[in-house]
């Protein structure tokens, strides 16, 4: 006899008549596997398994009926979610979870298994319809991807120790002279490299660089710049030789640096990947700072008096254009002086309401902490713009090399 069944459209409930044996056809021929168990026997068995949980299984209808479905659990079942299945039943409510099972060969499969009581016409629960999906391919597909992010996680922090042991592990000794840095990326790798070290007896070389972007691409970048830059005579493109004297090694003059970095990375629009760069060389025994600044922010000198000044000097970053017509400039620094570099991701990190953080305010951060040493003074530039994005991100690397003319 046909069923009445209710059903609500835009026009209203409408009452269509569905054949029982309709029904029963349309649960055979589910993919999906069905079982209904009867609450109101010992055990809870079931009394009804459809093909689709035949096939899923490897049980025949006549093996299982009368059988709690547990059968299905095995060694490595998640004891857990078998609990959960027992409590939803005990409670006479649904539950879904997903489960490891075993088919009638022993082979496992991830099953997702919703339950769902069955209630009389005075409301008591009297059976249960559980509805079974194979998701094994998704369960692998995903354990696949969780090991592979655990591999490239590890593999980012293998890449940041090598960055990191790209910078320099000591500030190099002068008489007369202090150096410190502040090197914090926003991400596992960064885009932005330094260093400072000893060139000769008499001449420091220091650089910032900041390569756009982040992640993996910029950090690559990042560290090919900082090898190239290592300071050994005859391999690095920090010397120079003679053409009259081809043996022997000079210290390439900061635009020569400049000019050489910029035929051997050209602008490459596939990337849209350049760098800025500040590349200097301080003389020791004149206190005179040579360097180029390619499309990085301008150096910010403080006088012993505590005045500051921006050293402006706009020209492109590297590789933009192929005979950019890099100008070197030079500073004289004098006892009590300092000078400061650092990549825009001091400059212009955002507070909560997207206002920047500039450089006048980084100026006035660095006369205010004048009578600092050179690492507090880092350490607070670094706690100052923390502070000022707070509770904000911030979204860049933040970079920061000073140098000083220790007072007489």
């Amino acid at each position: 006899m046909p069923e009445p069944i209710d059903i609500e459209t835009r026009n209203g409930p409408i009452r269509i008549e569905v054949p029982l044996d309709l029904k029963d056809r349309a649960l055979e021929a589910a993919s999906d596997g069905i079982t209904i168990s009867d609450l109101s026997r010992p055990d809870n068995p079931l009394i009804y398994v459809n093909s689709g949980f035949e096939q899923l299984t490897g049980y025949t209808r006549d093996s299982v009926l009368g059988k709690n479905c547990r059968f299905l659990q095995g060694p490595e079942t998640d004891r857990d979610a078998a609990q959960t299945i027992r409590e939803a039943i005990g409670d006479q409510r649904e539950c879904t979870v997903e489960i490891l099972n075993y088919r009638r060969d022993g082979s496992p499969f991830w099953n997702r298994l919703s339950i769902t009581p069955v209630r009389d016409g005075d409301g008591r629960v009297t059976h249960f319809i559980g509805v079974q999906s194979d998701i094994t391919d998704r369960r692998q597909a995903e354990d696949k991807l969780r090991a592979a992010n655990v591999k490239m996680k590890n593999d980012l922090v293998t890449a940041a120790r090598v960055q990191q042991a790209m910078l320099p592990k000591a500030p190099p000794q002068a008489d007369g002279f202090r150096f410190a840095w502040r090197y914090r990326p926003c991400e596992e790798l960064a885009g932005d490299t330094l260093n400072c070290f000893q060139l000769d007896e008499t001449h420091i070389g220091v650089y910032l660089i900041d390569v756009s972007g982040h992640g993996v691409a910029a950090s690559l970048l990042s560290v090919t710049l900082s090898r190239l830059l290592l300071p050994l005579p005859g391999q690095s493109i920090l010397y120079a030789t003679s053409s009259m004297a081809p043996c022997e090694q000079s210290i390439a003059a900061p635009i020569l640096v400049a000019e050489r970095l910029n035929r051997q990375f050209p602008f490459d629009e596939r990337t849209s990947q350049f760098f800025t760069m500040v590349y200097g060389v301080l003389d020791t025994e004149s206190g005179v700072f040579e360097y180029v600044s390619a499309g990085h922010p301008p150096l910010i000198a403080l006088d012993a008096a505590g005045g500051t000044s921006e050293l402006v000097r706009e020209q492109l970053p590297i590789g933009i254009v192929a005979e950019p017509g890099f100008v070197a400039d030079r500073v004289r620094l004098e006892p009590g002086q300092r000078l400061f570099l650092y990549t825009d991701g001091v400059t212009e990190a955002l507070d909560p309401d997207g206002r920047q953080y500039d450089t006048p305010r980084l100026c006035d951060c660095i006369a205010d902490l004048r009578h600092q040493n050179l690492d507090a003074t880092l350490d607070a530039i670094v706690a100052s713009v923390e502070t000022f994005c707070h509770p904000a991100k911030i979204r860049d690397d933040l970079s920061l090399l000073a140098l000083e003319a220790t007072p007489a």
